[in-house]
């Protein structure tokens, strides 16, 4: 009997360190979804069915992924799919809206400037605080140590700070970088936290940051890596940080470029071209691999000769600061944001046009498409912990 109770016991405790061991091997990805917006004659505009924003929180560690959580939340498609920002710890989550729908005429987009603090730890999901950073708040980081965070302001050419300490966010000023036209897009953190890059598609620029606690200042170091940089990541090595140019959006192909960061200053070594409006440039967790989503003409009028009726998710194999095509794949309708699981071997795909993210594998040589997550509202920005 006492045999009987001592395997029952040590039955429950196996089941319970099997279950915190799944759980510590988790893999959030955090995916905000704009029910707002529509994209009509290459311009956005307010959708004739608006349906509320959503925050949907995503486990990429199982096969296939699953959602664990949703929340309401403002966000915007206006920008890079970088809206989003998770604590390596994955306790929170902050994300930005960069626009929303001007009272006085519901089919017009005016620039918009929350911050939200989302909880990710509790069941389900929820919103701890709605903060104000600047006008078309948009590309967002938390840096290593889950101590600060930067919100690129579109609409303002400024940079927002706001100091983190656990779960409570508190603004900490601006960084004025350009005019309301220099359009700063996204920043991100070096891995050391001593540095942030900023995208300005407005006047063509990225910028160097410097950083000293919560003491965050312009570096006077700008390089131009190509027409209109937008999206950004940095390896986590912190030996390169690579960037999405998205030209003149008029049909012709369009460019990477990788940004030496060992160098001193920073700068740009080299572009390529890989096609139609690259909205999504992520790097795998490891840093060998990019990811690049090439819209590919598939938010154009059906009739315009740079249609397609598909875009590409196209992965590349970094080997120092050069870039070697591996592999592609036909997704969907006007895209956005992509996230790489810890092992490289899935990616998620926001197909916003569909109303989805699409699950892609890749075994280091093809990447396929394997399945689909139906959402309420069109998936425009996502990250995982540490990108």
């Amino acid at each position: 009997m006492r045999r009987s109770i001592g395997i029952a016991r040590l039955s429950v405790a196996f089941s319970s360190l099997l279950l915190l061991s799944n759980a510590a091997g988790a893999q959030l990805a955090v995916s905000a979804n704009d029910g707002h917006t529509a994209f009509v004659n290459n311009t956005t505009v307010g959708s004739d069915n608006p349906v509320p924003d959503t925050i949907t929180v995503l486990d990429l560690s199982v096969s296939p992924p699953k959602v664990v959580g949703e929340v309401q939340a403002p966000t915007s498609v206006v920008g890079p799919p970088q809206s989003v920002a998770i604590t390596r710890d994955e306790s929170i989550a902050l994300v930005t809206a960069s626009s929303k729908l001007d009272p006085a005429d519901p089919k017009r987009l005016v620039p918009d400037n929350k911050v939200t603090v989302i909880d990710l730890k509790s069941s389900p999901p929820g919103v701890l605080a709605t903060l104000e950073a600047g006008l078309g708040a948009n590309g967002v980081s938390i840096n290593r140590a889950g101590t600060l965070a930067l919100v690129a302001n579109r609409s303002e050419g400024t940079v927002s700070v706001f100091s983190i300490a656990g779960k409570t966010v508190t603004p900490a000023g601006k960084v004025q970088l350009g005019d309301a036209k220099s359009g700063p897009s996204h920043v991100a953190f070096t891995p050391d936290g001593k540095r942030a890059l900023v995208t300005r598609d407005g006047d063509h620029k990225v910028s160097v940051l410097s950083i000293d606690g919560t003491k965050v200042e312009h570096a006077k170091r700008d390089m131009i890596a190509g027409v209109r940089p937008y999206s950004l990541d940095v390896s986590a090595r912190g030996d390169i940080a690579v960037n999405g140019n998205q030209g003149g959006g008029v049909g012709d192909a369009d460019t990477v470029s990788v940004i030496d960061l060992k160098a001193e200053p920073p700068r740009v070594v080299n572009t390529i071209s890989v096609g139609q409006s690259p909205e999504g440039v992520v790097l795998s967790p490891d840093g060998s691999y990019l990811a690049v989503n090439s819209i590919n003409g598939s938010h154009k009028p059906k009739d315009s000769p740079f249609f397609n009726d598909f875009g590409l998710l196209k992965i590349y194999r970094v080997n120092g600061t050069e870039l070697t095509f591996v592999a592609q794949a036909k997704v969907g309708h006007w895209g956005q944001g992509i996230a790489w699981s810890k092992d490289n071997r899935t990616l998620l795909y926001q197909a916003t046009a569909e109303r989805e993210i699409q699950v892609l594998s890749f075994d280091g040589q093809e990447l396929k498409l394997t399945g689909a997550i139906k959402l309420s509202a069109g998936p425009v920005g996502i990250r995982t912990a540490g990108q």
